[in-house]
């Protein structure tokens, strides 16, 4: 007797992780951006794209060269005075939450941590990067380096991960936002950018935000044009990740660093400089570069204390402390929403 055996049709469903998709989608932003600035006229990149894996070594590197006075004036504050930080921020909370922007390796937020873990204060520790790389290090060594530290990582933009931020926890927050890194913004970007926290936050939270002070001109050069080049190197190591993300084609060799800083309106820029005549393929497009033609690869802005203290006022926010390194060539200031 014939026996017929009939299968269905059997459709298997792989769904992706959650970190898969938002890996996919910070891939797609990035190709995105990065096709968008370098077919605008300027040319321009967004130095966030900076700090793949190979972009953190790098910027660890230069923040240990001679040249760079801002870590060492910011690690100055953070590993000097924190104990008046502390009191600062417990004299408005019993708890909160510690939201670092940008986040990095901690090296000067660790300070921070310990001392409030120093003191039992009530806290969690929820540190932002895009990098994730910088998250799994993070997620890997602080818990090692800080028992007891109660944390949660949030890889992504800023301004969503805040959102996620306030879907984790009720509790009051303080935001860091250090490193001068609200410096990386032309100035009317930065008072856009603290406007658009103060929404993200809650009256009667805080914001420590760093900010590197206006200066003598030759010493704030010198921090972006070290001897070693390897500001040189952190810049054109984006077009390296072009290249292995974007599947591009970018030549380094036919590329070169310049940077400049204008006094008067504490501006401090850098460029990479096309050095000839050249067409790039990025996937399948294709860009075209005139000899001498600059992309814009980011800003380090400069201010005073008048200026920082305005933007805190338009930003919705009012001053409440300034914390300085001894020099005053850096200041942390704690800005409380209202």
């Amino acid at each position: 007797m014939d026996t017929n055996i009939y299968i269905k049709d059997v459709t298997f469903i792989i769904t992706e992780t959650e970190e898969e998709s938002v890996e996919r989608e910070l891939k797609a932003s990035f190709s995105q951006n990065i096709l968008a600035g370098l077919m605008a006229s300027p040319k321009k990149l967004q130095s966030k794209y900076f700090y793949d894996a190979a972009g953190d070594r790098l910027f660890q590197d230069i923040m240990q060269a001679p040249e760079y006075y801002l870590t060492n004036c910011e690690m100055e504050i953070f590993s000097e005075q924190t104990k008046e930080i502390v009191k600062t921020l417990t004299a408005c909370f019993n708890s909160f939450d510690l939201i670092e922007l940008g986040a990095g390796d901690a090296t000067k937020s660790v300070f921070l941590l310990k001392e409030l873990l120093a003191q039992k204060v009530d806290f969690t520790y929820l540190p932002i990067d895009i990098s994730t790389n910088v998250i799994e290090q993070l997620l890997y060594k602080l818990p090692k380096q800080l028992p007891g530290l109660q944390m949660h990582g949030l890889n992504g933009d800023y301004f969503d991960m805040l959102k996620e931020a306030s879907r984790l926890s009720g509790r009051p927050k303080v935001v860091l936002f250090m490193g001068s890194n609200i410096g990386n913004m032309p100035v009317k970007e930065a008072f856009v950018f603290c406007v658009e926290l103060r929404k993200a936050l809650s009256p009667g939270d805080l914001a420590i935000i760093g900010f590197d002070l206006k200066k003598n001109p030759k010493t704030i050069l010198a921090a972006y044009n070290d001897a070693a080049g390897i500001t040189k190197n952190f810049n054109l190591n984006l077009l390296k990740r072009i290249n292995r993300e974007l599947d591009a084609d970018f030549n380094l060799d036919q590329f070169d660093h310049y940077p400049l800083y204008d006094p008067q309106t504490g501006a401090c820029k850098s460029f990479l400089v096309s050095l000839v005549q050249q067409e790039i393929r990025i996937g399948s497009t294709k860009i075209m570069f005139e000899e001498n033609e600059w992309i814009d690869m980011e800003v380090s802005q400069k201010y005073n204390l008048e200026e920082i203290d305005q933007m805190a006022f338009s930003g919705g926010f009012e001053p409440v402390r300034h914390f300085f390194d001894a020099k005053k060539w850096f200041v942390d200031a704690v800005w409380k929403c209202v």
